[in-house]
Order: C-alpha cells, then sequence, then structure tokens
C-alpha cells in the first residue's frame, strides 16, 4: 500500500483504438468530485489526449456550470426529443469536450433500459474518436451511481478527511464489492492539509475494507491539498489548472493525470466505447 505518486511514460494502447472509460465517483457529495473530473480532463488534453466529460449526475447537474458554460442540449434532449449525441457535444475552450446532462429534472434520476438502449446507439458517434471517457457520477449509492461506476472500467474514488466522508467511500466501496463483484478502486484524497493527512485517511479506509471486506484492492492514486486557487477557480467559472497551473493543486493534478495515463488497458477486454454502454444497459437488474 504506496502513496507515492510515479510519473510514468505513457504506455501504447490508449489510442483512439483502445480508449479508456473511466468513473469519478464519491459516497458523499462536497468532495470537489466534479472539480477533480473538470480539472483531470483538461490536463489529459494538455498532454494531448482526446478526452470527452460524460456529466453523470442526470438530474443535479453542474460541469457546464464549473466550466461557465450554458449548452443549448443536453442528454434530456437526446431521451426525449430524439436529439443526436453530436449535437449534444460540446466542445469547451479548454481542450475538451463535455456531454452535458441536465439539472433539476426528476425524469432524469433513473434511466429506463429504453433509455439505455438510446445511449448505446448513440455513443457509435465516439467510436474511434477518443482516448478518454471520463464519467462524472452522481454522489452517493442510487441507480444511476451504481450503473455508471459498474459500466467503467476504472474507478477513481474521491475523499476528503472527513470522517462523514471516510463512512460514505466505505458504504459505496461495500455495496459495489458485495452486490456487484466490483473489487478493485483507485482511490484520491481531495482537499488534504498535507500529504500525511491524506495517507492517514486512507489508511482507515484501507483498514476496514481489509477487516470486514475480503478480494478487495484499493490503490493510492494520489492527493490534491486544499488551496484557495481552486476556490477562486470555481468563483470564475474555469479550471483551476488552467487558471493557475503553477499552484500546489493544479499540480498534483497533473501528477494525478499523468498516473491515470501511465495505466494500462486490459487488451482482454473489449476496448471500445460500446463496451461501457454494453455493460450500463444489459446488467440483471434493470432500472425500470
Amino acid at each position: 500500500m504506496s502513496s507515492r505518486i510515479t510519473e510514468k511514460p505513457r504506455q501504447p494502447g490508449h489510442g483512439p483504438e483502445l480508449p479508456m472509460v473511466m468513473s469519478v465517483t464519491s459516497g458523499k457529495g462536497g468532495v470537489g468530485k466534479t472539480n477533480i473530473s473538470v480539472n483531470l480532463a483538461y490536463c489529459l488534453s494538455r498532454m494531448g489526449r482526446k478526452v470527452v466529460l460524460l456529466d453523470a449526475d442526470l438530474g443535479l447537474a453542474n460541469v457546464d456550470i464549473l466550466l461557465g458554460l450554458a449548452p443549448k442540449t443536453n442528454l434530456f434532449h437526446l431521451f426525449h426529443e430524439g436529439v443526436e449525441l453530436r449535437q449534444i457535444l460540446l466542445e469547451t475552450p479548454f481542450g475538451f469536450s463535455i456531454l452535458p446532462a441536465s439539472s433539476g429534472i426528476s425524469d432524469m434520476l433513473a434511466l429506463s433500459t429504453g433509455q439505455k438502449l438510446d445511449l448505446l446507439e448513440a455513443m457509435d458517434y465516439l467510436e474511434g474518436k477518443i482516448n478518454y471517457l471520463i464519467v462524472d457520477t452522481g454522489a452517493g449509492i442510487n441507480d444511476n451511481v451504481i450503473y455508471f461506476n459498474l459500466a467503467a472500467r476504472e474507478r477513481l474514488l474521491v475523499l476528503t478527511t472527513e470522517p462523514t466522508s471516510l463512512t460514505d467511500a466505505y458504504a459505496l466501496v461495500k455495496v459495489m464489492h458485495l452486490n456487484h463483484d466490483v473489487h478493485r478502486f483507485r482511490v484520491v484524497v481531495n482537499m488534504a492539509q498535507s500529504a500525511k493527512a491524506a495517507k492517514a485517511v486512507f489508511e482507515k479506509l484501507y483498514a476496514a475494507c481489509d477487516h470486514f471486506l475480503s478480494g478487495i484492492s484499493l490503490d493510492f492514486t494520489g492527493y490534491v491539498p486544499t488551496d484557495p486557487a481552486v476556490k477562486n477557480a470555481v468563483i470564475r467559472q474555469k479550471p483551476f489548472c488552467h487558471l493557475t497551473p503553477d499552484a500546489p493543486a493544479a499540480k498534483k493534478l497533473m501528477d494525478l493525470a499523468q498516473v491515470i495515463d501511465s495505466w494500462e488497458v486490459d487488451a482482454k477486454l473489449d476496448g471500445n466505447i460500446k463496451f461501457f454502454w454494453k455493460k450500463l444497459l444489459f446488467q440483471e437488474q434493470p432500472l425500470a
């Protein structure tokens, strides 16, 4: 169990023919999960990768707000008005694209099987065009959160040093592991006072999982320190890695992006984007 972030050379296999689908998730709201997603997308795009960020908090979307954007269409229009995915896909001024969702619409809080099928067919448009699909899930353990996490190849679990964040992160890991046979999670500690504090909270989560859950793999991927530059960027509605690339939080986010870019894609798994949606669509218990 190591907390050291190493910068490895980028491994082959992350090209358009074999994209990485990664969820960024949390057991609790308010841990900065969406901010992590937005800035990871920015950092990976700065590294020359083609990135799409999917706002999968379907009823309480805020990726567009953090970026100061006002999309004319979102996933609600795909489901209810037959709008094509290419019309929803929005290129940002920061080098990556987003698939925005809606906010305050209860119909989006749980996807039906038919809606998942619509997504499966729509995602053909992205085939061969991107290196990363980052899925910013909602917080908690509701159906949408579980299903998007099941569909992703890698799961980046975001927590803070607050006790409630730790408890809720453990609850998400427990549900995913016991109910859905998910064994591996990557962990990032956000808003940490120090590297020591980040490592300490990770070790608490590790100890709880090791004691109560068998067969769990938790990897400490990194941490992001408390930094006033983050709040300032939120107010200005821009990625903090864009506004203040030399700030401590921005430097750690770039470290995190480099680590993620070194992850190998399992060649034994179907690597195309439809793999993500097929897993989402054909779960044993439909949402409808």
